[in-house]
């Protein structure tokens, strides 16, 4: 069974086996997390961001997301947990000055090395390329490798000078398990948020309320000048529609309001003295003869 030349074949030549399942390289794939928007899969380019999972994205993909999330994406179930724009947080990295772009190796003439990482930790200087491991701080951003923040230990930031504390460390494209932590964390931290600000609208109400019912305690400023020209209005608009008889002519069979007491004249009154009555015009010592009535045109003193 030879072939032209006195070949002879062997047999996994002539016989097919099971094919051998094709294993991704891990270092390779870890290395792409670095490089690569988790949610859009382009290359990752400033802004950058991370969300409270410690996924790194673009952020010009996320503002895309939040704006329609209805859109088929690729990855979408990496960004189920983010809410708004308040759930992520814009990265402060520092750039690595080796790093000389994309088109370093344009020509093919050289070894492209795929752990060259764009960033660098700015205490230990460890490139940032999955081979070690790296924490952001939710409070200013800042970018750190894990050696440097065990190796240094304080509550202020290297970089900026912030303070922060250890709930506010949060780790960059890290494994399962601490992935799930940092949900859990997540979960709890905003339903205390929930809670607080159930509490402060429960306050607001309370503090509403009592100053609701004082005014409604108070009574109605009393207008008594407006009341006493009303009744007076009321008793001319009653007599100027009672008839000739003195009751109200009134359609509705409303009750016909009492009669006004008939006026006295003071000189009338037995009670009051002479000097009392002499001071109005009605009294005897002011009444004038003729001589005395003065003709309208003349105006003199004594007319009236």
């Amino acid at each position: 069974m030879g072939c032209d030349g006195g070949t002879i074949p062997k047999r996994h030549e002539l016989v097919k086996g099971p094919k051998k399942v094709e294993k991704v390289d891990k270092s390779a794939e870890l290395a792409a997390k670095w490089k690569y928007c988790a949610l859009s899969q382009e290359k990752l380019r400033r802004p950058i961001v991370a969300c409270e999972l410690g996924r790194l994205y673009n952020k010009d993909a996320i503002i895309e997301y939040l704006l329609d999330k209805t859109a088929e994406r690729p990855n979408s179930e990496a960004v189920t947990h983010i809410r708004g724009i308040k759930d992520i947080k814009e990265l402060n990295l520092t750039d690595n000055p080796e790093w000389e772009g994309e088109g370093r190796n344009a020509k093919g003439d050289r070894y492209d090395e795929i752990y060259c990482g764009m960033f660098i930790c700015p205490v230990v200087g460890l490139e940032m390329n999955g081979k070690h491991r790296f924490c952001y701080l939710q409070t200013c951003g800042c970018v750190f490798s894990d050696r440097a923040l065990k190796e240094v230990k304080t509550e202020i930031c290297h970089k900026c000078g912030d303070a922060f504390k250890d709930e506010d460390i949060v780790v960059l494209n890290g494994t399962k398990e601490e992935v799930q932590k940092l949900k859990e964390k997540m979960e709890e931290r905003r339903a205390k948020t929930k809670t607080r600000k159930s509490k402060k609208s429960k306050a607001a109400e309370t503090v509403s309320t009592p100053a609701e019912t004082k005014e409604d305690a108070q009574p109605p400023p009393v207008d008594v000048a407006g009341r006493k020209s009303q009744e007076n209005g009321d008793e001319t608009s009653q007599s100027d529609v009672a008839g000739p008889s003195g009751a109200s002519s009134s359609s509705k069979g409303s009750r016909s309001p009492a009669a006004p007491a008939t006026k006295r004249s003071i000189q009338d009154m037995e009670e009051k003295s002479e000097a009392f009555k002499s001071l109005f015009t009605t009294h005897s010592s002011a009444k004038r003869s003729k001589d005395q009535i003065s003709n309208w045109v003349t105006h003199t003193p004594y007319h009236f």
